[in-house]
């Protein structure tokens, strides 16, 4: 039998069956390459915020996760006008219906977003056949707010303060006395002082490690005058040396004042407060020297200090001096505590330049906080038992938004 005219037949029909397979692909990649659009696209400025963004949200395209011409992602597009050209801004990822479109205020920056500026915007779906955009939005603007309603809360603390805080410092300057809880350490400079007179040996004043611009160094400055006039009144000797060559500057001015001050300033020795080294266990080791050498009475550590502290503290206690320790690095509490005679913890470095200074500015801000602490505990107070009561209202007083 021919079997040629039946191959020949069968290999007709399977070419036959492969076109038009291919024709149906071609026709079913066609009809389903572009996925729909995303539609009710709204832009609005981010609210209670110093402007340079906005948000944009959108209705996810039809066509999202169903699996057919399914989605990939989103491309937000931003124009100056209608009919563009558009800049791509953000490309997001597949489900996702809002993003953020936001800069900074700088405007040489590459990341600026000007304000009180009209923008549009449209979003387009694609996926790997292309992308289709929705309408257009706009025009929209970025704006900053002055005030943003969600932090009232931190609004009425800093008003209350400021009263307070104006308040004693106005009855300080009238004269009126303001008690302040007496803080041991401090009740201690003079009795110190007052031994290392008897003893007839110095009174070393340890700065600490800190900046000009630190707080704790800043504080430590009005203490350090207080001490100067002491030590000019009783006329004793007093050791300053200096990490920084700033602090010494200031240091040294700081001594002269309070030499000046308890009516003796030609008894200021120039080289009582002196530059040492900027290197932290250098100077170390020539604090320790100056104690093994001097003996001296008392020793004050105020200031900003970090690892070297146990190691002076040990030293003063191995030289037998009277040692008065303070600083706000909470790390370096706990050696001073147990190596020095008197430690001021933390925030009563600060209250003791208030409390030795006695300059109105101080004591009325002083005032002010331990009033705001006193509010702020019985806030704490009622809030809790508000929490157990359910007065959802009472602790919702204090919420703060973003």
């Amino acid at each position: 039998m021919n079997m040629k005219p039946i191959v020949w037949v069968v290999a007709m029909l399977l070419l036959a069956a492969g076109a038009w397979a291919q024709e149906e692909a071609v026709t079913d990649t066609t009809t389903m390459t572009l996925p729909a659009p995303p539609t009710n696209l709204r832009v609005f400025d981010i609210p209670h915020d110093h402007g340079h963004g906005v948000i944009v949200e959108w209705t996810l395209s039809p066509d999202d996760g169903t699996g057919k011409n399914d989605v990939v992602g989103y491309r937000v597009y931003r124009a100056d006008s209608p009919g563009g050209p558009f800049e791509l801004r953000q490309t997001i990822p597949m489900g996702v219906d809002s993003t953020s479109d936001w800069g900074v205020k700088e405007s040489d920056s590459p990341d600026y977003y000007p304000n009180n500026k009209d923008f549009y915007y449209k979003v387009a779906a694609y996926n790997d056949g292309g992308e289709t955009d929705s309408d257009v939005f706009g025009p929209v603007q970025a704006k900053g707010q002055l005030f943003n309603p969600g932090k009232w809360p931190v609004l009425v603390a800093v008003v209350l303060f400021t009263i307070f805080m104006l308040y004693f410092i106005f009855r300080a300057k009238r004269g009126a006395e303001l008690y302040i809880r007496p803080l041991a350490g401090i009740e201690a400079v003079d009795e110190a002082i007052g031994r290392a007179t008897e003893m007839g040996k110095p009174i070393l004043y340890i700065l600490g490690l800190g900046t000009a611009a630190d707080i704790a160094t800043i504080a430590s400055f009005t203490i350090l005058g207080r001490v100067a006039k002491k030590v000019a009144e009783y006329q004793t000797s007093l050791i300053v040396p200096c990490y920084d060559p700033i602090v010494m500057t200031i240091a040294q001015e700081t001594v002269k004042t309070g030499y000046y001050n308890a009516g003796r300033p030609d008894a200021y020795n120039e080289d009582s407060v002196y530059f040492l080294t900027n290197q932290q266990f250098a100077y170390v080791g020539g604090v320790n020297g100056i104690m093994l050498r001097e003996h001296p009475a008392t020793n004050l550590y105020l200031g900003k200090f970090y690892a070297e502290s146990l190691i002076l503290a040990e030293t003063g206690a191995v030289a037998g001096s009277i040692q008065i320790s303070g600083t706000d690095e909470v790390t370096q509490i706990p050696f001073f505590v147990v190596a020095c005679d008197y430690t001021l913890i933390g925030e009563e470095l600060y209250a003791a330049s208030a409390y030795l200074g006695r300059e109105p500015v101080l004591l009325g801000t002083l005032k002010a906080q331990d009033y705001g602490k006193a509010i702020v505990i019985l806030c704490i107070i009622l809030g809790t038992v508000a929490a157990i009561l359910n007065w959802s209202w009472f602790v919702d007083l204090f919420h703060v938004g973003q």
